[in-house]
């Protein structure tokens, strides 16, 4: 496809269901032979879009572009990556005289006086040659074009080709340097390994693409499980085999050869190029298969930034015994595994010295994981002149009993802390909200029962007789024969071995928006299932002591001037199966007030009080098992974005209850009993600085039409002006 961008093809309304309804057919199906096999020569896998870093002190937007091809071993037939930026909107320059492009591309943009009266620039993206790899007698090459534009006065809209092919979706949208980003986050996308896929008719990934055209996400982040590669256990010949090793000696003693280890790289490097590149994956069953075509239109269109979980290894990575993760073979899995990570989710090879080592964007671990051998990779960036992300990377360090080391912590706390003051030298460049990525939830209901049943001795009859396939087929995991769900609860930061990391970390981020009087808010996935945890200062607590000297307010009143108030937004899944509604039941009737130290408590918040049709009071009202994903948006963009405000109705100084957003669809009696603000339900202000929180769930799984309700809430700015300092006496499990 060629376009010639004139003015009206260049502001043409972008329409996914007219061009990608007919994609969702067959979502629950795929085709019997891999798809890579399909393309002999050429492009196999992207463009697939990532943010690497906004600099505002230089106005500069960095980021790049993965192109994966095979078979195109002459650097004569690289790919092509031309690119046309211009105004997102069109009256911000209709002032401006119409100019030339700066390099004449005019067989494919037509931008002259008569017919266009705004500026566009134009350029070519660079390539890089980064990586080849084998698979059989094919090879792949990988390439990576560096995105480097200027921020300006407007937002933009860059369009761009690969080899002169113009698509609908080859575009993103880069803010003005004085306007926050529009955020996107998801997590889990992808199927476990035996879920029945036939259930699902629709794909979340098309509703993401339907809102995006309108909103205009900026960044999407990927907190975990982007793929699951827990197939490694059957696709993978030599790890099947050591899998399926009855003596146990001999597992733990097997040795990994070259012949080994490309085999479980062959299988990465297969799976990241059917997913990725074609949205395909088969599991365990015949009924276990999906063809999820819009995720790689969405990757080609929103810059993401990603952080990873267990799934994008195998399942349950670093939360297995020490002398089991410390064997030969799946320390190795998570090598291969951690190789094409960096590959396709951030664009660089562990093999490079800058790229992987020395850019802004990372906080490198203090020492190489245990297990991965490798500097875990956190991520900071600026999204917005006001708005900032800190990606923890969770899982290189994590072993049973540690999520992250101590002076990796340090490391962190540095530079974050760095960044914060660095932001207060300049009024309009001030931080005033921290987003932090947890692939896990840290504000969760505890399951220390289970924990503590699934490892008591009083199971050991049972998992004897399960190993010996007499009763309860399944109860053990294929591993170190462990009761299957025991890995999940240790991943947890609830979990007896974590709690007290887990109180470190959030008595820190506390502390963090206290001294420098930023709104901390935590994004999560996992649990495959939507929430939202919280921590807030005790209710009709006198705020006291030196930490709240100035402060009279009742924080239940006014929750902007409360330090301690911290969302944990948890999104997930996007793609895999919710669990049963038993499980929510059985995670509301846990959603306690807990105590987390003397002055602060906390619990999930009742969001989800009406069910995803608007007609009908939900009682598992902290816990939505519906698949989902969510966004962030800052009030001003909302407030300026004629279609949220359409749909969200705020401004500055209204409160909220957070719930569902009134539609048409809504029983209006049952709103008005649910919208009273209580000390259960807890309103929240629209502040100018604020964010707008919500959460996209499924309506009808069974529907194509991949419909969502919309649920909301509204996280205000802090506005205490910092430089408190916090106590966190009567705080369990401490290490402060």
């Amino acid at each position: 496809m060629v376009f010639n961008f004139n003015k009206k093809k260049w502001f043409e309304s972008w329409d996914p269901k007219t061009l990608y309804y007919e994609k969702l057919r067959g979502t629950d199906q795929c085709c019997k032979e891999s798809p890579i096999n399909s393309i002999s020569e050429g492009i196999i896998c992207g463009p697939v879009l990532r943010l690497l870093y906004v600099d505002y002190g230089k106005n500069q937007y960095l980021g790049s572009i993965l192109i994966v091809t095979k078979n195109l071993s002459d650097l004569m037939k690289q790919p092509v990556i031309k690119y046309v930026c211009g105004p997102l909107d069109f009256q911000v320059n209709t002032i401006m005289e119409p100019t030339k492009a700066t390099d004449k591309f005019t067989d494919e943009i037509d931008n002259n006086n008569n017919n266009f009266d705004c500026e566009l620039t134009e350029g070519v993206f660079t390539p890089t040659l980064f990586h080849e790899d084998q698979l059989g007698e094919n090879t792949f090459q990988f390439y990576r074009y560096m995105i480097d534009l200027p921020l300006v006065e407007h937002d933009q809209m860059v369009r761009y080709s690969v080899d002169s092919n113009w698509e609908s979706h080859y575009r993103f949208y880069v803010p003005s340097r004085t306007k926050n980003f529009n955020v996107m986050a998801y997590s889990c996308s992808g199927f476990s390994l035996a879920v029945d896929t036939s259930r699902f008719k629709g794909s979340l990934w098309y509703d993401v693409l339907q809102k995006h055209s309108k909103v205009h996400y900026n960044v999407m982040l990927g907190g975990g499980d982007q793929i699951y590669s827990d197939s490694i256990k059957l696709y993978s010949p030599k790890v099947a085999h050591w899998i399926n090793t009855k003596n146990q000696i001999t597992k733990y003693t097997m040795k990994v050869d070259l012949s080994f280890r490309k085999d479980m790289e062959n299988f990465y490097l297969k799976e990241y190029l059917e997913w990725y590149g074609f949205g395909y994956w088969h599991g365990s069953t015949e009924k276990s298969m999906t063809t999820q075509r819009l995720l790689p239109l969405a990757l080609a269109t929103i810059p993401s930034i990603n952080i990873w979980d267990d799934h994008d290894i195998i399942d349950g990575f670093g939360s297995y015994n020490d002398s089991f993760m410390q064997t030969e073979v799946f320390s190795n899995i998570g090598q291969a595994a951690y190789k094409y990570y960096m590959l396709f989710q951030h664009h660089v090879s562990i093999d490079e010295k800058e790229p992987y080592l020395s850019t802004k964007n990372w906080i490198l671990g203090s020492n190489p994981g245990a297990y991965i051998k490798e500097k875990s990779h956190s991520i900071w960036t600026k999204l917005g002149p006001n708005m900032a992300l800190l990606g923890l990377d969770c899982r290189t360090e994590r072993k049973l009993k540690q999520v992250i080391s101590w002076d990796t912590y340090k490391l962190l706390f540095q530079r974050v802390s760095a960044e914060i003051e660095l932001s207060q030298k300049q009024k309009e460049q001030r931080i005033d909200h921290l987003l932090i990525m947890l692939g896990i939830p840290i504000a969760y209901t505890r399951l220390v029962w289970l924990e503590w049943l699934f490892s008591s001795k009083l199971l050991a009859p049972l998992k004897y007789l399960s190993k010996k396939n007499i009763v309860g087929h399944g109860l053990l995991n294929d591993f170190n024969g462990d009761v299957e769900l025991l890995d999940d609860l240790n991943d947890h930061w609830c979990a007896r071995y974590h709690k007290a990391e887990r109180n470190f970390l959030v008595s820190k981020l506390q502390d963090l928006s206290a001294k420098y009087g930023i709104r901390v808010t935590i994004l999560s996935g996992d649990v495959h299932l939507a929430s939202i945890g919280r921590f807030r200062s005790k209710l009709h607590s006198s705020l006291k002591r030196n930490e709240d000297v100035n402060m009279k307010a009742d924080v239940f009143e006014n929750p902007e001037y409360d330090s301690r108030l911290i969302f944990n937004v948890i999104s997930s899944a996007i793609v895999n199966t919710p669990p049963p509604d038993g499980m929510a039941r059985l995670l509301q009737e846990k959603n306690k007030l807990h105590h987390f130290d003397d002055e602060t408590e906390e619990n999930n918040i009742e969001i989800f009080k009406v069910e995803t049709n608007g007609k009908k009071r939900r009682r598992n009202n902290a816990f939505l098992n519906k698949r989902n994903w969510s966004d962030i948006i800052p009030v001003k963009n909302v407030i300026e974005n004629e279609y949220l405000q359409g749909i969200l109705n705020i401004k500055v100084g209204d409160k909220h209850v957070p719930g569902i957003v009134k539609g048409p669809q809504c029983d209006s009696i049952l709103l008005k009993q649910i919208e009273k603000s209580n000390l259960k339900n807890q309103s929240y202000p629209v502040t100018k600085n604020g964010i707008i929180c919500s959460i996209h769930a499924e309506i009808d799984e069974s529907s194509m039409n991949s419909e969502t309700s919309w649920y909301f809430l509204p996280i205000p700015d802090l506005q205490t002006g910092g430089g408190k300092k916090l106590s966190h006496t009567g705080m369990k499990h401490s290490i402060i």
